[in-house]
């Protein structure tokens, strides 16, 4: 088997209203489709990124909370490619986002940051250029 990359990665939000908004009207996420499955009490937001299919965000009834920070088993971040960090910080500091202090990463020296989605979930801008 050979992998050719990754299809899209799937978040469950508490808040399926605050989290869209989040993702879209705040990070710049565009819609490729929306669904609400009515025997399922849920949603499923698709988002594209450049054009690229990359996030599956899904809302269900009584999803638990993660359980601890940072460290739980699975996921641990998502991290987005940024050619300006500082204006990208910038930018969602306008937003209202919080972000960490910016730090260089030891073995790359390249600067990176986190900040969170409204579940907590850890995400990263990691400057490319």
């Amino acid at each position: 088997m050979k992998f050719k990359k990754i299809h899209h990665i799937a978040i469950i939000c508490s808040n399926y209203t605050k989290s869209k908004d989040f993702y879209v009207n705040k990070l710049g996420f565009d819609i490729k489709q929306e669904i609400y499955r009515e025997e399922r009490d849920s949603y499923k937001l698709d988002l594209m990124l450049n054009g690229e299919y990359i996030i599956e965000l899904f809302s269900f009834p009584e999803a638990p909370a993660r359980p601890s920070y940072p460290e739980a088993r699975g996921l641990r971040h998502l991290a987005f490619e940024v050619e300006d960090i500082e204006e990208s910080v910038k930018e969602l500091n306008q937003k209202g986002i919080e972000t960490e202090e910016i730090r260089i990463d030891p073995y790359t020296h390249k600067p990176f940051t986190f900040f969170e989605d409204p579940d907590g979930l850890p995400l990263e801008l990691y400057e490319i250029s």
